[in-house]
């Protein structure tokens, strides 16, 4: 922002400013580990950042309102009388945001008997008496337009979030408003103003308080007016009824005029910092406060901002590559287990600890040993860095000439069904417009809308889940839902995929340790563990992965992996009965609940074992098992059941659920642990949404990242024992599977010696923690000469 004045000094409306960050932050729901909500002091820092980047000011200074009554309380007992009480969150975030003033080196001014809009007016007014210092008042509340006073006295302030945000001279002022900003308590002497119950004129709305306002200006000019030419007022486009209003509520209007009048005489005197705002600022003490905050890169993003990249000690910080490698991937692993939430932690996140990185990274380490994370820590996400990286180093070879067919017969599929879509509806049309869509099935094609959804706009939805009820209707749904496939795998999987190919003809994908909150293992860049694996089109994509000449894939697999974990971790003796016994764990549930193993019985019990280990409740049980033929009667019948017949499973889900509820956390078999700020949640959705994840975080945590990432070890372990990492490439890890690349010649050798050490991990590592296990692992191993040959 260009400076036709010498000096800027910028005034924080605290209040509003932290007000409008939480909830404009409410969606994120943005906490620290121990559930702490920080979205308002979130948004507080990110104002800052654009305040020093936008606005470039030479001092800033903060006004904050007091809980105590202001003298508009004892002049007018219901002043704000409709607002509810604030939030227990954002009154605890509001105290904190003196803190991050501190840290900027903000002078704190407020007063007792004022609000900080009077504070505000009276520093503007102070501070603008050099006609050469410009005043910028950065707010969320409205009512300090009234302060603007051309351009030396400005206004700035967030539209529909914290990082959307309009300034407000005299001529935007008069833009909006219609009149000049000193005019604005007359307007709401007369049209009142509800968010601080302040009454006005009761009739009088805004159109004619604007009128009157623009044609008469204050409210005194306005009652003499009426009083001297009726005539005249009612010539401006106003009532005889309004102008009777005005005449019998004059009285009113003005004292609601003088609710509204920001005081600008408060008995305090501004008194300019002895430095500039960016010398001020201690840097030490603010990435101190953002570490405790837990705000990943908010240290980073301040001295881009300050352009503060050259300070060495800021340097020395944040050059990871002036770290032990191995160091910094531990302290990055230990900062991860300590809160889940960081997923691929940065140096920030580690200096959040400690000062500097070697007292963070002891402080990680004890931290770690407090908390029983030692084996997690150790035993698996350290002992398996160096599996991690070899295989992000590996890479896997990717067909080019089959991927570029298949790009080319994607695409010509999709223009097919374009063409046959427009023959059908007898026009062109975006395939990807809700509303265009829309009007061509349900208006054009009349087809049912009955159970249908609609979008906000009140345009009947065209969701894929929609669609699905709408399938045998018409040849289009299938067309569409063909279309959509087609144009997400092209884009994502086919087109995307070609470009990151390497010149040796490998694609190389980053494999994340810290990836998730369960502790499972990520992908990105591309995402490996998210390629189809079913359907036409699902295996077609699979099938351009290969080996390199010479050698064959070959995928092992935890069968069950989730379900017996459930087994293990509950001590439910009749499932482990199953998988000791060998049997197929659907089709032994299906014969308890059914009595008879049949196709459909066994279907319907895989969809109610898994819905039992999500926390799936009765109406998303009916969806998933088909809700034309399940009533919600039905699924809760079978979920009565099923509770009934294995209830030590049922007291172990319930138990999880009471121990996030007393802990704050839930823990794997191997102490890993799983946050969950919302599990005791007041408001009753999100409290149910924590409790299922608190079902389920122990099984999957458990199963899919500690287990898997144990085999990995173990795995990693016997290829460099025996010096066979020409001969055995682990290539992905995804979910419950391990992939390799191995020489043709002695795939069979490896594969048995791989199933074994795969299998062995719980007993092997249970013993480890004391824990002797009773539900067998079982791999699968499938060789092949692609990817959708191993399945």
């Amino acid at each position: 922002m260009s400076k036709q004045f010498s000096e800027r000094t910028v005034l924080l409306d605290a209040h509003a400013i932290i007000h409008r960050a939480y909830h404009a932050m409410a969606n994120a729901d943005l906490r620290k580990r121990d559930g702490t909500p920080t979205g308002g002091l979130y948004g507080v820092c990110i104002m800052l950042l654009k305040i020093i980047e936008e606005l470039e000011p030479d001092h800033v200074v903060a006004c904050y309102d007091l809980p105590k009554p202001t003298f508009r309380h004892a002049a007018y007992e219901d002043y704000k009388g409709t607002r509810t009480e604030s939030e227990e969150a954002l009154k605890e975030q509001l105290g904190t945001s003196r803190k991050i003033f501190e840290a900027f080196s903000i002078p704190m001014y407020e007063m007792e008997g004022y609000e900080a809009d009077d504070i505000l007016g009276t520093l503007a007014e102070q501070i603008k008496q050099d006609p050469q210092h410009q005043v910028i008042i950065a707010s969320g509340d409205m009512d300090t337009l009234q302060l603007v006073d051309g351009d030396q006295v400005q206004v700035y302030t967030p539209k529909k979030s914290i990082n959307d945000t309009i300034m407000y001279n005299e001529t935007a002022v008069v833009e909006r408003y219609g009149f000049p900003s000193n005019r604005i308590p007359d307007y709401k002497g007369l049209a009142g103003d509800s968010s601080d119950n302040i009454k006005g004129i009761a009739g009088i709305g805004a159109k004619t308080a604007t009128t009157l306002v623009s044609s008469f200006g204050t409210i005194e000019n306005i009652v003499q007016a009426v009083e001297e030419d009726e005539q005249a007022v009612i010539d401006k486009g106003v009532t005889k009824r309004m102008v009777g209003l005005v005449r019998d509520n004059a009285e009113d209007a003005l004292f609601s005029k003088e609710l509204a009048t920001i005081k600008c005489d408060v008995p305090v005197t501004y008194q300019a910092p002895k430095q500039s705002f960016r010398d001020g600022i201690d840097l030490a003490r603010a990435g101190e406060l953002f570490r405790e905050l837990e705000f990943r890169n908010m240290m980073t993003r301040l001295r881009k901002v300050l352009g503060a990249e050259e300070d060495e000690q800021a340097l020395l910080l944040a050059d990871e590559s002036k770290i032990d490698e191995r160091e910094l991937a531990q302290a990055k692993l230990g900062v991860y287990l300590l809160n889940p939430v960081v997923s691929d932690p940065s140096i920030d996140d580690i200096l959040r600890y400690g000062e500097d990185f070697a007292l963070a990274y002891q402080a990680i380490e004890e931290d770690i040993r407090e908390q029983g994370l030692d084996f997690v820590y150790r035993e698996i996400e350290c002992a398996t860095i160096d599996a991690v990286r070899a295989m992000n180093h590996t890479g896997f070879t990717v067909d080019k000439t089959k991927l570029t067919q298949l790009s080319k017969d994607f695409h010509r599929r999709i223009d097919t069904l374009e063409q046959d879509m427009y023959q059908i509806a007898g026009e062109q049309f975006n395939i990807k417009s809700t509303q265009q869509l829309s009007r061509i099935l349900f208006e054009v094609l009349a087809l049912p809308t009955k159970g249908l959804k609609k979008t906000p706009k009140g345009v009947i939805s065209t969701k894929e889940s929609e669609l699905v009820k709408l399938q045998g209707e018409h040849a289009i749904i299938e067309m569409i839902l063909e279309y959509r496939e087609l144009s997400k795998l092209t884009s994502t999987y086919l087109d995307n995929i070609l470009p990151m190919i390497a010149n040796d003809g490998r694609l190389y994908s980053t494999f994340v340790p810290t990836g998730t909150t369960t502790g499972r293992m990520s992908s990105r860049d591309p995402n490996l563990q998210n390629i189809p694996t079913g359907g036409q089109y699902g295996t077609e994509i699979r099938s351009m992965f290969v080996p390199q000449e010479g050698y064959t894939l070959l995928s092992a697999d935890y069968s069950q992996i989730e379900l017996r974990m459930a087994a293990e971790l509950s001590g439910d003796e009749k499932l482990i009965s199953y998988f000791t016994e060998g049997r197929d764990i659907h089709s032994a549930v299906a014969l308890e609940m059914f009595g008879e193993e049949t196709p459909d019985n066994r279907r319907k019990a895989k969809v109610i074992n898994f819905g039992i280990l999500y926390g799936m409740g009765a109406n998303a049980l009916r969806i998933n098992l088909g809700a034309e033929e399940h009533s919600l009667q039905d699924a809760r019948d079978y979920l009565d059941a099923y509770f009934e017949r294995f209830p030590t499973l049922a007291g172990y889900l319930e138990s999880s659920k009471q121990f996030a509820r007393d802990h704050g956390y839930t823990e794997t078999l191997f102490k890993r642990r799983r946050y969950f700020g919302d599990i005791n949640s007041k408001i009753p959705f999100i409290r149910a949404a924590a409790e299922r994840m608190a079902i389920n975080a122990p099984i999957q945590g458990t199963a899919t990242a500690d287990i898997i990432k144990l085999a990995l070890r173990d795995v990693w372990d016997y290829i460099t024992t025996n010096n066979l990492e020409n001969e055995i490439r682990i290539i992905a890890q995804v979910h419950d599977e391990l992939l390799f690349e191995i020489k043709s010649d002695v795939v069979d050798a490896h594969q048995q010696h791989i199933v074994s050490l795969m299998e062995s991990v719980l007993e092997k590592y249970g013993k480890a923690i004391g824990h002797q296990p009773r539900v067998p692992l079982v791999v699968g191993a499938h060789t092949g000469g692609n990817w959708s040959e191993v399945k």
